[in-house]
């Protein structure tokens, strides 16, 4: 379910960025020999500010709407997520687990479905009961 939900959001990011951003560099036509482009960099920024906006205020993304599931902390006394917990979940747990690949294989694997960002902030997603 976390794959398929991740796919729906990967959909709403990529729709995001080809609304937003690249109708900036649409006509741009300068060189790209730096180590990142301007385009690259802010289409980064609304991927990650996707994520934690999403799952600070609403502990879900679209694609985890979509599927029934939602984030939770999994300190009992943790009501709201705490914005330290969202921002180390969704940008430094979240990088490690884009980079390494392995960091999304854990959640097919770990008892309590947890990739590897959600180990690291001590978070996991959960089925809604509707």
């Amino acid at each position: 379910m976390r794959f398929w939900a991740y796919l729906a959001d990967l959909l709403v990011i990529g729709s995001l960025n080809r609304i937003l951003i690249h109708p900036i560099f649409k006509f741009y036509e300068g060189t790209d020999d730096l180590w990142f482009s301007a385009e690259g960099f802010l289409t980064g920024i609304v991927f990650f500010l996707y994520f934690v906006l999403m799952t600070k205020f609403l502990n879900q993304t679209l694609g985890k709407m979509i599927f029934g599931l939602k984030v939770v902390a999994l300190k009992e006394e943790a009501k709201v997520i705490s914005w330290g917990t969202v921002l180390f979940r969704e940008l430094i747990g979240r990088y490690i687990s884009k980079v390494t690949w392995i960091g999304y294989l854990l959640a097919g694997l770990l008892p309590k479905k947890q990739a590897l960002h959600d180990v690291f902030a001590d978070t996991s997603v959960v089925l809604v009961r509707r």
